[in-house]
């Protein structure tokens, strides 16, 4: 049986590969494919690592991305040059990205230090983390507890890329009362197969944000889940009865939830003066965060297909 430590060295060659495919695609269709490749791969990478939680993430994000790329590129295709897309690449422009791959991998594979790494502080998160933060998901622990600095400025990024996606685009609205419908509406077959799926995705919503301080998973995962039940509902059916200005401004408010929660227990330690379960602190911020997520991510969606796709 191969180890895996002589398998993550070819994941990690091909993955460093399809970054560099990536950034010198032009075609969408093919961009679309890499992309995708690149996502399963990385999903390989993180589990050969020992990293569930950062794996499971990978893998719902990489899916709703997908389908807002198709979304977003549906318009593209409409008025772009066909004579540019179609356009085939020279050997040479294939082969200077594929050359410089194989020698940034071969140089990260040759360069691994091969001595031990210094492990106190992880250390210290893996004996500690049940006392100071509680659970028994170390990963929930650490993102939600040690390094809650990380998580709150990852959130405020969220925040912020939303807040462009609004304010950059051409069309100044922040709601459309129509717009196009999807044309999955017009397929019995897929509209039946979408309302199957749809409950068990809020019930994987579910498990994910409950019992992320127990079993991988957590706020982001179950966040990223609740907004493609939006996606579905979009394809079978309208997504413009939305009052997304609402929703911009709850995020908003989630945010500032997820800082004062925090601030509460972590750095104020108010479950020092009352009978605060430290169990109860991971559930309640990891909903903030699922919602928080899920709102981003609906929002972003709605923009693309109320606006960009008309």
């Amino acid at each position: 049986m191969i180890g895996t430590g002589f398998i993550l060295p070819i994941f990690i060659f091909f993955w460093i590969i399809g970054a560099v495919l990536i950034v010198k695609e032009q075609h969408i269709h093919r961009l679309l494919v890499t992309l995708g490749i690149f996502s399963c791969i990385s999903f390989a990478c993180y589990l050969l690592l020992a990293s569930p939680d950062v794996a499971m993430a990978q893998a719902v994000i990489s899916v709703f991305a997908t389908i807002t790329f198709i979304v977003a590129f549906e318009k593209y295709y409409k008025y772009a040059d066909r004579s540019v897309i179609q356009a085939k690449p020279s050997m040479v422009k294939f082969l200077a990205p594929l050359c410089f791959c194989i020698v940034l991998a071969a140089m990260f594979i040759y360069f691994i230090p091969d001595y031990p790494f210094a492990t106190a502080l992880r250390d210290q998160y893996v004996s500690m983390f049940k006392t100071d933060i509680g659970g028994e998901n170390a990963v929930t622990a650490i993102y939600l507890g040690y390094r809650l600095y990380d998580t709150v400025f990852e959130a405020l990024i969220l925040l912020v890329s939303i807040m462009a996606v609004i304010h950059l685009s051409h069309y100044k609205d922040l709601a459309a009362p129509r717009g196009m419908p999807s044309e999955i509406q017009n397929s019995d077959i897929a509209a039946v197969t979408i309302r199957l799926v749809c409950p068990i995705m809020m019930l994987l919503c579910i498990f994910l944000i409950a019992n992320g301080h127990i079993s991988p998973g957590g706020g982001f995962q179950g966040g990223v889940v609740a907004a493609s039940l939006f996606v579905c509902r979009y394809m079978i059916h309208d997504l413009y009865d939305i009052p997304i200005v609402q929703v911009i401004n709850f995020e908003k408010f989630i945010f500032v939830g997820i800082v004062l929660l925090g601030a509460l227990f972590i750095y104020l330690s108010v479950q020092t003066y009352f009978p605060i379960n430290q169990t109860a602190y991971l559930v309640a911020m990891n909903m903030l965060i699922g919602l928080k997520v899920a709102c981003g991510f609906l929002i972003v969606f709605y923009r693309f297909i109320a606006f960009e796709r008309r």
